[in-house]
């Protein structure tokens, strides 16, 4: 089926439908084809930069689509992993709380990584590490998880709970967002990110009385730091201070829900993010971009979606959900970014110079695709029966 069939075959029609589904089976079956015995999900298989690394922030979105889909011992596994690199830094977090209380935090290079091997360990190699977004996002995901399938999230307690004193003592830092860049501001994404993780586990029933209260009362000031210092023009900013968007926005809400979709707030930042990221479905990361090229994502086509779904506007979901599905190789892979409409086009060849061709296949772009089409109706979870065979 060509691009141009399948972004006018929209969900309901037999074509349509096929496809959508066969490039869910196609994902779902990837990422469990590549994740790691220990658990760990490659953020892609084959990409220089990428290989051999999985980050908690990427991972906990794939975990999720995962979920969603129905792949509950993958996301397990996912979660089991997040949970033995957390313990085995036990004293390592333990130091890092005991100095931000002292009023002596530690340098940035003594923060925890933002990304691991495949087996646990901080890399070799030097990386824009100190990054806070990931260990809210493996809260929110886990308890996403858990409520959706009925778990006792007391397997992984002890995790959580390092988790939640790590980002109560640092979530007011400076470090990087999303992209590894700009280390010096204090991202509303990554805040949105710890603000959604601490809620969800407070609601989840596994912190003991105080560990809950410090949850809720961090919860309720990062939202106040939001609204008073996170936006401008009645939209959320990129960071504090900022006057401009990025397309990591929309995760705060939906699937995050730290804005609520129906608000004004909610719905200006998509307006805003919409009309200056968005060009025909496919979304940038924001307007200076030069990574690549500055070129369209699949899984930020997908956060959209998932934006304009929860404010009830299902023909723009459909729109981004068959864009990200135009984007799938001819074996179904889904990239990175592609090149169709590129911010940069100069700095293409620097990147390839570098690291080589784009990332493809991206598991966090299935992991997205998954959540988006399931929450569309346009795709089943597998039914139990088929969930051994879906993550073989």
């Amino acid at each position: 089926m060509t691009d141009a069939a399948l972004r006018s075959a929209a969900p309901g029609s037999p074509a349509g439908d096929d496809r959508l589904s066969a490039l869910a089976r196609f994902g779902s079956r990837l990422i469990s084809a590549e994740q790691h015995e220990s658990g760990a999900y490659p953020a892609s298989p084959t990409f220089s930069a990428y290989a051999g690394y999985s980050w908690f922030r990427d991972g906990a979105f794939i975990a999720d689509g995962m979920s969603s889909y129905g792949g509950v011992a993958s996301a397990d596994r996912f979660f089991d992993w997040c949970a033995g690199v957390l313990l085995a830094r036990r004293a390592a977090i333990e130091r890092i709380v005991a100095r931000a209380e002292a009023g002596d935090p530690v340098p940035d290079a003594e923060m925890l990584a933002t990304r691991f091997t495949l087996t646990g360990e901080e890399g070799a190699d030097e990386w824009w590490d100190f990054q806070l977004d990931g260990y809210g996002t493996w809260l929110w995901a886990v308890a996403e998880h858990s409520a959706r399938h009925g778990l006792d999230a007391g397997r992984w307690r002890e995790a959580i709970e390092l988790t939640v004193d790590y980002l109560l003592s640092s979530w007011q830092r400076p470090c990087f967002d999303w992209w590894e860049e700009n280390a010096e501001q204090v991202h509303v994404s990554t805040l949105g990110c710890i603000s959604a993780g601490l809620r969800a586990v407070a609601e989840l029933g596994v912190l003991d009385a105080v560990r809950r209260a410090d949850a809720e009362t961090a919860v309720a000031a990062i939202q106040s730091l939001i609204e008073e210092a996170g936006t401008v023009d009645g939209h959320l900013a990129k960071w504090l201070g900022s006057t401009e968007v990025d397309a990591s926005l929309l995760a705060l809400i939906s699937p995050l829900g730290v804005v609520p979709a129906e608000s004004e707030l909610g719905r200006r930042t998509v307006d805003v993010i919409d009309r200056d990221l968005n060009v025909g479905s496919g979304v940038h990361r924001y307007l200076a971009d030069s990574y690549y090229g500055g070129g369209q994502w699949p899984l930020l086509s997908c956060f959209l979606g998932l934006a304009r779904l929860a404010q009830g506007d299902r023909a723009a979901a459909q729109a981004a959900l068959l864009w990200a599905a135009s984007t799938a190789g001819d074996d179904g892979s889904l990239p990175e970014q592609v090149a169709e409409h590129l911010l940069a086009p100069d700095r293409v060849a620097e990147w390839v110079e570098r690291w080589g061709e784009v990332a493809d296949p991206l598991l966090w772009s299935h992991g997205m695709f998954l959540r988006l089409a399931v929450d569309l109706g346009v795709v089943a979870p597998m039914a139990a029966a088929d969930r051994t065979a879906g993550e073989r």
